[in-house]
């Protein structure tokens, strides 16, 4: 349940488009000090990269990768008042490529330590937005981790920084009993080992013993959000296998949205509109998609959504993002509150 109301939603949340240079170069025009920023350049193959502020710039995980951080000083390098400086690396600056990068706002970096659960974690957190950055040790055993949110999260990733293992993420729309891993298309798989099935809560989450949550002496990232009025929502909806597909009510006009269809084996698909900038009309056959969990450019011949003032509307009947009478998941942030949006 949503516990605040965020009028600004880009004061925490913007996604922005550049063009790679091949040398150093620096990004502005965020609106804020990115604390998590996910780069994916679009005009080609290559990984989706993730960097944040409590890990430390240079430092990245890959969505459609297991594996373990790497440090790279050639990508991000830095995080600056309103973005990111870069470096030579093909993944985050390639010469003439076009790169989108999505960038959330914490606690600028300022982490606590965070004593609500049986293991000490390090937390950045941003009640206002709902948004934490966890960093914890694993133990090997049962245990739950303190999160900072003051109130459930309605989704979560969490990350072995030190192996190969899945990039694991909780959804209440599939429960604590199940997970999905964001770097493969699986549908849900249900396993105790994960998340003992037990539900976080307005404190803590918990995690059994599998090496990909909570393995003995290994190192962990946990990017945590909890539902904001008027900023994110975190549901799921069944599909209609139609063109004219589901509305899902957000209560606000999407600037991003992430769907997974649970049921099968389907791509986490990102929308956003800063690259969809219109919804589909007689002149307009193409949309702007790419996959969390494949390394492939942006596909630009699919359209599949309409962003609405109060939410998004399914307009293609793959199964992807519709599967007939199949559950999916979405993850969705806001471009304005629906008080202060307008319709497409």
């Amino acid at each position: 349940m949503a516990y605040s109301t965020i009028s600004k939603p880009g004061l925490h949340f913007n996604t922005k488009l550049y063009t790679g240079n091949g040398g150093t170069q620096s990004i502005t025009g965020v609106g804020f000090q990115p604390d998590w920023t996910w780069i994916k350049k679009r005009s080609g193959t290559q990984e989706h990269v993730l960097f944040d502020s409590s890990r430390g710039a240079t430092k990245r995980l890959f969505t459609n990768l297991t594996n373990a951080e790497s440090d790279e000083a050639t990508s991000l390098k830095a995080f600056t008042s309103s973005g990111f400086t870069l470096g030579t690396h093909s993944s985050v600056n390639d010469n003439t490529e076009t790169f989108v990068a999505w960038n959330w706002k914490a606690n600028g970096g300022t982490t606590s330590s965070n004593s609500d659960g049986s293991i000490t974690s390090a937390v950045q957190a941003s009640t206002t937005a709902g948004f934490s950055i966890v960093t914890f040790t694993g133990t090997g055993s049962n245990a739950t981790v303190g999160h900072g949110l003051g109130s459930k999260p309605e989704w979560f990733l969490i990350k072995n920084r030190d192996a190969t293992a899945d990039f694991t993420s909780y959804h209440q729309g599939i429960g604590a009993t199940k997970n999905l891993s964001l770097h493969a298309s699986d549908g849900a798989a249900t396993s105790a080992t994960r998340f003992n099935n037990t539900e976080p809560t307005d404190s803590v989450f918990t995690v059994s013993t599998s090496v990909a949550v909570n393995g003995s002496s290994a190192d962990y990232v946990v990017y945590c959000f909890s539902e904001v009025e008027g900023y994110s929502k975190f549901g799921s909806y069944t599909g209609n296998g139609s063109a004219d597909g589901p509305f899902v009510f957000t209560g606000f006009k999407p600037a991003w949205v992430m769907i997974k269809n649970t049921a099968r084996g389907a791509d986490w698909r990102i929308n956003d509109t800063t690259r969809q900038t219109i919804n589909k009309s007689a002149d307009t056959s193409g949309g702007f998609l790419l996959a969390a969990s494949s390394a492939s450019a942006e596909i630009t011949n699919e359209y599949d959504i309409d962003f609405l003032s109060n939410g998004f509307k399914l307009r293609s009947g793959d199964v992807y993002e519709n599967g007939n009478g199949e559950a999916h998941i979405y993850m969705a942030f806001a471009e304005a509150p629906f008080k202060y949006s307008n319709a497409h």
